[in-house]
């Protein structure tokens, strides 16, 4: 009998995820031994034509890692979800937006000039992208930009998500081992729409620092000092995220000396995953005087960065005034 399909893409995306799977080290033998990789854009030599060939629902299993920025990365979802029986957003960016969500805080247009006319940009005759163009060969295109970033499914039905930026490979090797046993008969998978590869509860969990009762008086950057290696990040006035982010990722960053920037989303309580961090923020505050409060929150550079760095575009939020009004 042949062996199951398995599929893998990148979208809006740093390439980061591909390389979590390789690094499940002999583990990604577990996936050639099972499966027939069919399409694997950053691994192997495979064209669309070829998806768009193969018969609906061929695919066993599709990670699909990457944010919903243009109509190409739109057009491919919409193709996998056809051709695949299990569809995974894979990823912070695929699960959440990711770091391309940060866009939604701008216009289309005022970020691709950002994009063209930086320092680091050499363009002295001030040229922008188009989405056509026509040389004496033919027509040419590159993807249209979409006004604001998308999470995956808010374009495609969703099967599964697996959070993280990118995922633990310790975390991926789980999943491997599951679906491997899936096949074999010996397990069954979780119910549709469940968080796989993570945990049920906080990185605060996980972290093996020492918690006693937090009283932030001001907010200190980590490169400003050198943080107690023993105590809890936020108690020494450094913005961790881990009170609100799920785990599953085992606490490394803060266990590093790193704070947490919430790359596994918010925890199942939580609906939003920024509100939830803001929340657990000002519930740390030392002051009830409005000024002061105003100058303690002035020592987080990016309020908006911090909060919404991943979950802009599945936030309640979505998108700043801006996107939406170049989205007419």
């Amino acid at each position: 009998m042949s062996k199951p399909k398995f599929a893998m893409y990148w979208a809006a995306a740093c390439g980061g995820c591909e390389i979590a799977v390789l690094n499940t080290n002999e583990k990604i033998l577990d996936v050639d031994a099972n499966f027939d990789v069919v399409f694997w854009p950053v691994a192997m030599d495979a064209k669309y034509k070829d998806v768009e060939a193969m018969a609906d629902q061929s695919i066993l299993l599709t990670l699909f890692n990457g944010a919903i920025r243009n109509d190409e990365n739109e057009h491919i979802a919409h193709l996998l979800r056809k051709k695949s029986q299990i569809l995974v957003a894979f990823g912070a960016c695929a699960t959440q937006g990711g770091i391309p969500g940060l866009a939604n805080l701008s216009s289309t247009p005022s970020m691709v000039d950002t994009a063209f006319t930086t320092l680091s940009t050499d363009n002295p005759d001030d040229l922008r992208p188009q989405t056509k163009y026509t040389i004496p060969e033919g027509e040419i295109t590159i993807p249209t930009l979409y006004p604001a970033v998308k999470s995956l499914d808010q374009v495609v039905k969703v099967d599964y998500y697996m959070p993280g930026c990118p995922p633990e490979s310790h975390q991926i090797a789980a999943v491997i081992d599951l679906v491997v046993q899936v096949l074999q008969g010996k397990a069954q998978l979780p119910p549709t729409g469940a968080v796989i590869g993570a945990g049920n509860s906080s990185v605060c969990e996980e972290c093996t620092r020492t918690r006693n009762e937090k009283k932030i008086a001001k907010f200190t950057r980590i490169q400003d000092f050198k943080p107690d290696p023993d105590v809890c990040l936020l108690e020494q006035g450094i913005l961790c995220c881990g009170a609100a982010t799920r785990s599953g990722c085992g606490a490394v960053c803060p266990k590093a000396a790193v704070p947490c920037v919430g790359c596994y989303g918010a925890t199942d309580d939580s609906p939003d995953h920024g509100a939830r961090l803001l929340n657990a923020v000002a519930s740390v505050i030392d002051s009830r005087d409005p000024v002061e409060v105003e100058k303690i929150l002035d020592g987080i550079p990016d309020p908006a960065g911090m909060f919404y760095r991943f979950g802009m575009p599945g936030s309640l939020l979505r998108a700043s005034k801006a996107a939406w009004e170049d989205k007419g």
